[in-house]
């Protein structure tokens, strides 16, 4: 339980995880307050006392959570693969969607709101960029130069670099884990290894 949730009560806790679920399956915009409080079991009004007003539920779902615990958890979980030294820029590229895939299949409902809202609600892009970004976005300037420097990489500027590979892999991750899972997807490795073959042939510094 996160410092948040334990100055919260019951029903404040029980009508952010009615939020959690709604906003995820439907949306911010297509979900009532009259719905979230149907199944948190509490009166509409009960939520206005609380939380103000269906943004003010919106992020008092997000917030927290980015803040006191992807924030970190992200970092940490990054750091599995920051911390280890790949011979081979594609190996740390493979090593980056195994990483992502697993968080993004384990924390689905939130990520979910987040991905839907974010491009809605800039204060939510701020929060995700000032707890998460920054850090790692340096860290992957630092490997980079790193393969660069090995002779393996194209000698362009490290953010475009980033850009290119982070939207990428998001592009894929999310596709298929959040929003068309139905669709036909090859098995994870080969669609893994497609992704590794279209960024070698613009990211490897040629012979």
């Amino acid at each position: 339980m996160s410092k948040s949730e334990q100055k919260l009560t019951k029903k404040q806790i029980a009508i952010i995880e009615a939020a959690t679920e709604l906003f995820a399956e439907k949306g911010f915009s297509a979900t009532s307050t009259s719905e979230i409080a149907q199944k948190a079991e509490a009166a509409e009004g009960t939520i206005f006392k609380h939380f103000k007003s269906k943004k003010g539920l919106l992020m008092s779902v997000v917030s927290p959570i980015t803040v006191e615990f992807y924030g970190p958890m992200i970092k940490k979980d990054l750091d599995k693969v920051f911390d280890k030294e790949f011979e081979y820029y594609q190996d740390f590229i493979r090593a980056m969607i195994e990483n992502r895939k697993i968080f993004i299949q384990n924390n689905l409902p939130v990520l979910r709101i987040l991905i839907q809202e974010i491009p809605f609600h800039p204060e939510l892009k701020e929060q995700f960029i000032e707890q998460v970004g920054k850090d790692i976005i340096e860290r992957i300037r630092g490997i980079i130069r790193f393969y660069q420097e090995k002779g393996q990489m194209v000698d362009i500027h490290t953010d475009t670099i980033i850009r290119t590979v982070a939207s990428t892999i998001l592009s894929y991750i999310v596709a298929r884990y959040v929003l068309i899972p139905e669709a036909r997807w090859d098995t994870e490795e080969i669609e893994t290894e497609r992704i590794i073959q279209l960024l070698e042939n613009g990211l490897s510094k040629k012979k």
